[in-house]
């Protein structure tokens, strides 16, 4: 169990696995596949995990059960040492307003019908967050620190482009100020311009507001160049793991070195020149 410290991990997984049951197969004799196999991740306050790995390879399952989306099948999950990992109303609540995630797709992940006002406004509303007064002030708070304009503010998310769009998801999840923002495949949905605005943005709020971050891709380069730490996964187990710079510069395990040499970055050449 997590030590009650000052560096005391803010999510920890401890030798968690998740398993599923496929459509095939029956009742008495079910087809199980397993997601996660004994993963163990300590996220540290203010640090970004990079998880990256092929379609498939369980980092996006790993990200649901840190965020409460998924239970674990074995294992125990902490947060700030206390263990959630049976999780009641309660404590889905209290998950849900300090760790805040960023899907894939803004397009998607956006109410087509609600004005990007309201949508900003709406997780304030459910977790009872300040007065009237104060919700209308953090909007505009929000709106700057994404660096959204003000004509914005009562478009519908199709009025809007798809970096313009992905601001809007991100302001939605920091509406809480979260301790952590899970970033899932946050920019693979955008152009490759727009793609490195998204990751500078990114780690100037992590840098501004002392974010922990975990940021999943299947593109080892950019995981590269936003996160502290790497984890390489693969049919949902650790290869390997440590500093961003050590795992690109001088990688142990042979998936590892596939990653690297097969997969073009989806950056902009000139991005963090």
């Amino acid at each position: 169990m997590a030590e009650n410290t000052s560096q005391q991990p803010v999510i920890f997984l401890d030798n968690i696995s998740v398993t599923f049951r496929t459509r095939t197969g029956s009742i008495l004799h079910p087809n199980l596949v397993k997601a996660v196999n004994g993963l163990t991740i300590k996220l540290m306050p203010g640090e970004t995990i990079g998880i990256v790995g092929e379609s498939g390879c369980g980092k996006s399952t790993t990200a649901n059960v840190m965020c409460g989306l998924q239970s674990p099948t074995d294992g125990h999950v902490y947060f700030k040492g206390e263990d959630v990992t049976k999780r009641t109303a309660d404590l889905r609540k209290k998950i849900g307003r300090v760790v805040s995630v960023v899907f894939q797709n803004p397009a998607t992940a956006l109410n087509p019908r609600m004005s990007i006002h309201d949508q900003l406004l709406d997780p304030l509303i459910v977790h009872s967050v300040g007065s009237d007064a104060e919700r209308e002030a953090r909007i505009c708070e929000l709106f700057g620190l994404v660096g959204l304009p003000s004509s914005a503010m009562y478009a519908l998310p199709g009025q809007l482009s798809g970096g313009q769009r992905q601001r809007v998801a991100i302001a939605r999840a920091l509406s809480l100020q979260p301790d952590v923002i899970i970033a899932d495949e946050p920019t693979s949905a955008l152009d490759v311009s727009v793609r490195a605005q998204i990751l500078n943005l990114l780690t100037d709020l992590k840098r501004e507001l002392g974010l922990a971050m975990v940021f999943i891709s299947h593109d080892i380069q950019t995981v590269r160049y936003i996160s502290d730490r790497i984890i390489v996964m693969n049919h949902g187990q650790v290869m390997e793991e440590g500093p961003a710079r050590q795992v690109f510069d001088d990688p142990q395990d042979a998936y590892t070195k596939l990653l690297l040499g097969a997969a073009p970055s989806l950056l902009h050449p000139n991005l963090g020149e």
